[in-house]
């Protein structure tokens, strides 16, 4: 090899990149000192991840056993009166010959549950020959109300028809005359309406008198005509019965439900609802148009 050709090959090597020694027991070093790093990273990200899960776990925890009950149900105030009389039979004997003397046996109003509405209804025609006839008609009808979560105590029900009856007693149909005075002593509150009706048999002199008692209204028509000539009853006489009548009716109602004298009833067990779309008997003579026009209604 000649001199120059040796002197080229020895730069070469100059130039060429040396490998120190121990070049690959440094590259195992340094592999084998990243397997711990990369086994530790692991076992952080591991205790992490554990520590992160026992965390929410705990937190639920918490949350669980902090978090409100369902809600309670809603209640309502059970309702005071949990029945009826019998509607033929909230007014004695001797009423019923004052109000109605020539009265035919009472007629009880159609009813799908005697212990939410019931009524009667009597009428009495006392025949006086050539001097004309008397005629008498007399209804009662009674109005349950049951305590309900959706509409109310039964009393506040009651208390809404009550009001609803007052008015459409006022405004019944050909009225004329129309008077309206608290009825006194009958039942928790009450109204007796007077107005006159004008027909062909003759002049009639209609006195309602709405009333309620606790859970229950009541409402008694009572009306009087003097026909084929007689004599047009007194509307105060009229009415005056017609009061007596009603607080009959109410004393009624406590009995029914085991009061003594107007004493606080037991409490009521019953879940029917009332429904007043029914309207009360009308009289069968001498026409219906002597009964009021405008019925009960619970809607």
């Amino acid at each position: 090899m000649s001199e120059g050709t040796m002197q080229r090959a020895a730069q070469r090597e100059d130039r060429a990149p040396r490998t120190p020694r121990g070049g690959r027991p440094h590259r195992a070093l340094v592999c084998a000192m990243a397997v711990p790093v990369m086994l530790f990273a692991a076992a952080c990200s591991s205790d992490s991840g554990s520590g992160g899960d026992a965390e929410k776990t705990a937190a639920g925890d918490v949350n669980g056993s902090a978090s409100p009950s369902a809600s309670p149900s809603p209640t309502v105030q059970a309702a005071v009166y949990g029945k009826l009389p019998q509607p033929c039979k909230v007014l004695s004997d001797k009423t019923l010959g004052e109000l109605v003397p020539k009265g035919s046996k009472g007629k009880e109003s159609a009813s799908s549950d005697l212990s939410t509405r019931a009524g009667c209804a009597w009428n009495s025609l006392d025949n006086n020959g050539v001097k004309g006839s008397q005629f008498r008609w007399l209804n009662v009808s009674l109005l349950r109300f049951e305590s309900d979560v959706t509409r109310g105590s039964g009393e506040k029900q009651a208390q809404e028809f009550y009001q609803r009856q007052v008015q459409d007693t006022q405004h019944a149909e050909d009225a004329r005359n129309v008077k309206s005075e608290p009825a006194g002593g009958t039942g928790d509150e009450a109204t007796l309406v007077r107005y006159d009706l004008k027909k062909k048999e003759g002049d009639f002199k209609q006195q309602t008198v709405v009333a309620r008692v606790e859970n229950v209204v009541v409402t008694l028509d009572y009306n009087g005509a003097g026909l084929a000539g007689d004599r047009t009853p007194d509307a105060d006489g009229l009415a005056k019965a017609a009061e007596k009548a009603a607080k009959e009716a109410v004393t009624a109602v406590a009995t029914a439900n085991g009061a003594s004298g107007g004493a606080a009833p037991s409490t009521s067990s019953s879940s029917s609802s009332p429904s007043a779309s029914k309207s009360p008997a009308k009289p069968s003579s001498p026409s219906e148009s002597a009964s009021p026009s405008k019925s009960a209604s619970n809607g």
